[in-house]
């Protein structure tokens, strides 16, 4: 097989296609997250704090020196928005996660109807009956 269609048949399929949507998806609600956390979340809770914004805060290490040797920072207050984000995400994925269980538990607990039982397999039955009796 050609390494050009077994790529074709690999692109096609059903859940490549899904894979695909999902990523895009999931970028575009990654931005939604961040700017949540960035604009909504956090200046709120920086208030609270006595008006801190954490997306500056950082802890220097070795300042900048005149000449090209850069300052080293720990950016403490970034990694904490970056930790608000995922857990927010977390938080999502796993609601969403919950709702699609619930909906297949409902699916698999529905009651069904028995099939009726095929003719022959009733005459099939009548005829052992009757052959236990004799």
């Amino acid at each position: 097989m050609s390494i050009i269609k077994e790529f074709k048949e690999f692109a096609v399929k059903g859940n490549a296609i899904d894979m695909a949507v999902g990523i895009v998806i999931g970028g575009a609600f990654g931005k939604i997250v961040t700017s949540l956390v960035n604009d909504v979340i956090m200046p709120p809770f920086g208030y609270i704090m006595g008006g801190i914004d954490f997306s500056d805060k950082k802890l220097t290490l070795r300042e900048a020196v005149e000449g090209g040797l850069p300052g080293v920072t720990l950016n403490w207050g970034l990694f904490a928005n970056a930790v608000v984000n995922f857990v927010i995400v977390a938080f999502a994925i796993f609601m969403l996660v919950k709702a699609i269980n619930k909906l297949k538990r409902k699916e698999a607990v529905a009651p069904s109807v028995p099939a009726p039982t095929p003719p022959d397999v009733i005459l099939l039955t009548e005829i052992r009956d009757l052959l236990k009796r004799q």
